[in-house]
């Protein structure tokens, strides 16, 4: 069963909030993160992507963008933009995007838990950007950034939040430019913090990251290298826990160069040992699993993988983020490793396919493909199985907003 502890969070004051909350600093370039902070010297991203306020030529990973980042995040507090709770507090957050909400825990999860594999995972990580959240967390001394687990939702603990969200006021309550709605109550009553961590140490077996794999990666690293200056505080990382049956999780598109050489004809002619193919008159967006929209020379078509050309029975195997790479773009357009071929970009359904024709039309990219989403329940399978996804599988909305909730490991 999984553990998880109440915190003392540096936050905003609260007529700073909206000011200093921030995009996750891993959706945004430098470059869109300066124009996103400019004119705000209270967002986060002065401390998240401290880079903004270095000259260009500064290498991201250098020393002294993390230093940067230590002297922002001192210079909030001295100026009372954030100060630190007085006592270990559980929160509540809950967001609001379209209509739809989804309330979660934040707490701080055991880094033994991570360790033993009660956090599971479902992606690879990359080194060097597990040695970037490393450095930035040793340096300031904070972590920064929220990581989004999920589990298997409980009744009893529903009850429980679902109860102080109608009885309370919440503490921070405002909409974001765009349009997403952040809340969040303290949970600061003794008997109510004791039930909650009862109640997740009883009933909830694991959790699952949703997003966040490379800062829970990092907080582990950060306590082992510490070794014996290590911290009670750096053996925990800052996590908001959602219930399974509140998350939603949305396509995550790919895009193209090039067509490995074949004509258009010939591609297409490839495509049909492994698909059913049809024109479509506007933009598809798959309605089922196994179909894919795709976008090739201002003309969308869909495509149905054939029966049998696929393994239904294996976990990873059923993804459609699979079916797609092991019948069309490795075998026809070459691609062996999404990770690292730099023929292939990524692009969240956040942005719709509006977004993937733009990439096309512009001549960026030759060929767009649209895909239906993994579902919680598969995510949860394949991290129970042991096994990670094809990398770029989920792309869950809406974000955390960095800066409200901060964990010091000191």
């Amino acid at each position: 069963m999984v553990t998880i502890t109440p915190f003392k969070a540096l936050r905003p004051e609260p007529q700073h909030a909206k000011e200093v909350a921030s995009r996750p600093y891993d959706v945004l370039s430098s470059k869109e993160a300066k124009v996103e902070a400019q004119g705000n010297a209270k967002s986060f991203l002065h401390i998240t992507k401290a880079e903004i306020g270095l000259a260009e030529s500064v290498d991201v990973h250098a020393e002294e963008v993390y230093q940067r980042a230590k002297e922002n995040l001192t210079a909030f507090t001295s100026r009372n933009i954030l100060f630190r709770e007085n006592k270990p507090c559980y929160y509540i957050y809950r967001l609001i995007m379209d209509g739809n909400s989804q309330a979660g825990l934040v707490c701080t999860s055991s880094v033994d838990d991570y360790n033993k594999g009660l956090i599971k995972k479902h992606e690879f990580t990359r080194p060097d950007k597990e040695l970037d959240r490393i450095n930035h967390i040793k340096t300031t001394g904070a972590q920064t950034g929220n990581v989004f687990l999920a589990y298997q939702n409980v009744p009893d603990i529903d009850e429980v939040i679902n109860g102080w969200m109608q009885e309370k006021n919440p503490q921070y309550d405002f909409i974001a430019e765009d349009g997403i709605q952040h809340t969040i109550w303290i949970i600061s009553d003794d008997a109510t913090i004791a039930l909650i961590g009862s109640l997740f140490h009883s009933l909830v077996p694991a959790t699952y990251i949703a997003d966040g794999h490379h800062r829970a990666a990092s907080a582990a690293k950060v306590r082992e290298t510490l070794g014996n200056a290590a911290t009670e505080n750096s053996s925990f990382f800052l996590t908001t826990l959602f219930p399974s049956n509140q998350l939603h999780i949305m396509d995550y598109n790919r895009v193209l160069k090039d067509l490995n050489g074949l004509s258009e004809n010939d591609f297409l002619e490839k495509l049909s040992n492994a698909f059913s193919i049809s024109k479509e008159a506007k933009a598809y967006k798959p309605r089922v699993a196994h179909e894919f929209g795709m976008y090739l020379k201002k003309q969308w078509y869909k495509l149905a993988a054939k029966p049998g050309s696929y393994n239904d029975q294996d976990p990873i195997a059923v993804l459609d983020v699979s079916i797609l790479q092991q019948n069309l773009l490795e075998p026809v357009l070459g691609i062996k490793d999404q990770r690292t071929d730099a023929r292939i970009d990524f692009v969240g359904g956040i942005r719709g396919l509006a977004a993937l024709e733009q990439r096309v039309d512009s001549g960026e990219m030759a060929i767009a493909f649209s895909i239906y989403p993994v579902t919680i329940e598969q995510l949860f399978a394949v991290a129970d199985s042991g096994s990670v996804m094809p990398p770029k599988s989920t792309w869950f909305e809406p974000k955390l907003r960095d800066g409200l909730l901060t964990h010091l490991i000191d």
